[in-house]
């Protein structure tokens, strides 16, 4: 599924597509600056997103060997809630 497919879900059960269109847009900006921001987002029923820092470490480069420096960052994580793993 992707965000088109979503946002024909969601028209399809409450409203116009344009407004079924803005309300998923919002949706994700909200998660989006939460995690800037670095708030946890927790969808209940659903899972946790959350940023996670990981720090610098050497790695390889797979065409010639040659070791790297791969320089600290931040990722976004995922954990699904209970519910969520016992319907998969």
């Amino acid at each position: 599924m992707n965000k088109k497919d979503l946002i024909e879900r969601v028209s399809s059960v409450t409203c116009a597509k344009t407004e079924a269109r803005d309300s998923v847009e919002e949706l994700i900006k909200t998660i989006k600056d939460s995690l800037v921001s670095g708030e946890r987002v927790t969808i209940s029923q659903f899972g946790s997103f959350y940023v996670k820092f990981q720090k610098a470490r050497k790695g390889r480069n797979p065409a010639t060997g040659e070791t790297i420096d791969i320089p600290p960052r931040k990722v976004v994580k995922f954990t699904p809630s209970e519910k969520l793993n016992e319907i998969l």
